[in-house]
């Protein structure tokens, strides 16, 4: 029971921290006014473009994990 309550709080840690981790890049690229280099643009688009699939990928492995049990 208590291994379930971990990995439930992980599970809900990690796609709160991707969450906020996104916001985070997004508030100080508004900040900015989304000036930077080619660079810098294609690697927030790529980080978030992963945080997303990170936090896709948690919720999906929970829910087949569920309809398993």
């Amino acid at each position: 029971m208590q291994n379930k309550n971990l990995s439930a709080f992980m599970r809900s840690a990690a796609i709160a921290g991707n969450i906020l981790f996104i916001l985070w890049m997004t508030f100080n690229a508004l900040k900015e006014g989304f000036s930077g280099t080619i660079y810098e643009k294609i690697s927030f688009v790529g980080l978030v473009c992963l945080l997303v699939l990170n936090s896709y990928l948690v919720l999906a492995a929970s829910k087949q994990r569920q309809i398993v049990k």
